[in-house]
């Protein structure tokens, strides 16, 4: 996966959060919105399967650990999951792989090599437009099904630094409060390298952004006491045309 990451510096104050912490805890909040989503995965899989007799499954980012909102799915179907991040990770599972490599650049990967592609709030990372959208389109070509999440540019509260409108605010601002404040997952940032690099390391998306990334799925919407909390890009092979629904 390809991400804009932070140079490693030393800091003052760590994080006052953890991607562990947060969505790894079964009585987590995020865990709990994870766990929703996963129905429409879940149909996905049933799908496939029952097409196809098994489903191979590419994640462009994930990890192991979030698989286990799956429950026993890996126990009583034929499903395996092949991870892409930007480094090799040491997995436990048997139906789980891991490898090396470029979420914008998975050329080596054939077309239609796999039954469904996976992405959970890895798009808005890999960079600009154009990052994007050759995930997109690797995505797009790698399998006749895809489900790609990314959080809502409209939602008041941003989930990366954990501040309500922090997203929404210029640049000039945003870094100055990271160099402020212990802020979401990277803490207090101690020069003004450090603060741009983390402000710039997440670019979420409007939904007309993201439908022109994936144009042949459906867009469906996660919402949080009715606001659009998330977009939800789903392709199944078994669609006609895309639709947009909620």
């Amino acid at each position: 996966m390809t991400t804009a990451t932070e140079t490693p510096i030393e800091t003052k104050r760590a994080p006052l959060l953890s991607v562990a912490r947060v969505y790894e805890g079964g009585q987590s909040f995020s865990y709990k919105c994870r766990a929703n989503r996963f129905a429409h995965i879940k149909a996905l899989i049933d799908t496939i399967i029952e097409k196809n007799g098994q489903c191979r499954i590419l994640d462009v980012g994930g990890t192991e650990y979030y698989w286990r909102i799956a429950g026993d799915l890996f126990e009583k179907a034929p499903v395996t999951v092949d991870l892409i991040n930007l480094e090799k990770a040491d997995v436990s599972a048997p139906w789980c792989r891991s490898f090396a490599g470029d979420a914008c650049n998975l050329d080596g990967i054939d077309t239609g090599a796999y039954d469904l592609v996976h992405s959970n709030s890895v798009i808005e990372h890999v960079g600009q437009w154009q990052q994007m959208a050759s995930m997109a389109g690797h995505i797009r070509r790698i399998a006749p099904n895809y489900y790609v999440q990314t959080p809502y540019f409209w939602f008041p509260y941003e989930p990366h630094f954990r501040f309500a409108g922090f997203h929404w605010l210029p640049e000039t601002v945003r870094y100055k409060l990271l160099m402020r404040f212990n802020l979401g997952f990277g803490g207090k940032r101690e020069t003004v390298d450090a603060a741009m690099r983390g402000i710039q390391s997440s670019n979420m998306l409007d939904q007309t952004q993201f439908e022109s990334l994936f144009p042949d799925a459906q867009i469906r919407h996660e919402r949080f006491f009715g606001l659009t909390k998330s977009l939800m890009a789903i392709r199944s092979e078994t669609d006609t045309a895309p639709t947009q629904t909620d």
